[in-house]
């Protein structure tokens, strides 16, 4: 994600609006291809960790809040970016409202990032435990 933020996200706001839609809809899908890449890993470890230790309660609590976030993202991910990159991709974006949907896109994209970065922190105060 941090890499779509920060990469992509810079070249893509520097596209006029009708050269960014051309260039998501012809490479939109290799975003959406890197999900499942970065997600089943991420399930696997978590829910691993959290059998794993079970039966540490301050352990417990760090990979809950872990899940809790990486859940989050997983809400964002369906709710807000599939369809919007699905509206990129197909164009469906008036021009004159492109800039806008991508500033909202990015921002929650941080966000997304942010969650990332604390699921991560709580994975590490959990191994700590």
């Amino acid at each position: 994600m941090l890499a779509i933020g920060v990469t992509l996200g810079g070249y893509w706001k520097s596209l006029p609006a009708s050269d960014f839609l051309d260039w998501f809809s012809l490479n939109g899908q290799f975003v959406a291809r890197a999900i499942p890449l970065v997600l089943a890993p991420t399930l696997i470890g978590l829910i691993g960790s959290l059998w794993l230790g079970w039966s540490e309660g301050g352990a417990r609590v760090f990979w809950l809040g872990a899940i809790a976030c990486v859940a989050a993202v997983l809400v964002l991910t369906i709710a807000w970016f599939v369809p919007s990159n699905a509206q990129f991709a197909a164009r469906s974006v008036p021009l004159d409202q492109v800039s806008a949907r991508l500033d909202t896109w990015l921002m929650i994209h941080n966000v997304r990032i942010a969650l990332a970065i604390v699921a991560s922190v709580f994975g590490i105060l959990a191994a700590a435990r």
